[in-house]
């Protein structure tokens, strides 16, 4: 059997969170979802059934939670953080997909949310 794409995902992960350009954004604070997906070679995983040889979602997990409580103006910003730490952490990554979602935007609108999402290559 070979394995042509394989990928690890998080799923619109919440969290309160202080970002934006708007001074009651910054205090006030808002929802925010998260979604993840790591592009790794899972060969070894699924040939030995060791957590030692794929990546550990928790410890993703955790990365994209300490990128959240660091406030930033933008979303863009926040989305690039979180991709550049899960490359400086975990080497394997060849590619990820990030998305993150301001929940109740205040912008007026009646929406589920507005955010933005990055493809990122090695």
């Amino acid at each position: 059997m070979t394995i042509t794409q394989s990928s690890i995902f998080l799923r619109d992960m919440r969290f309160y969170a202080y970002h934006g350009v708007l001074p009651q954004e910054r205090t006030v604070g808002g929802e925010y979802s998260v979604s993840l997906k790591v592009d790794v070679d899972m060969q070894a995983a699924v040939e030995h059934d060791l957590v030692e040889v794929t990546l550990n979602y928790a410890e993703l997990y955790l990365l994209v939670k300490m990128e959240m409580e660091q406030p930033s103006d933008l979303l863009e910003h926040v989305a690039a953080r979180i991709g550049q730490a899960v490359f400086d952490t975990f080497h394997r990554v060849k590619s990820l997909n990030v998305q993150v979602v301001k929940l109740n935007p205040p912008m007026g609108a009646d929406c589920k949310g507005a955010g933005v999402e990055l493809n990122m290559i090695r």
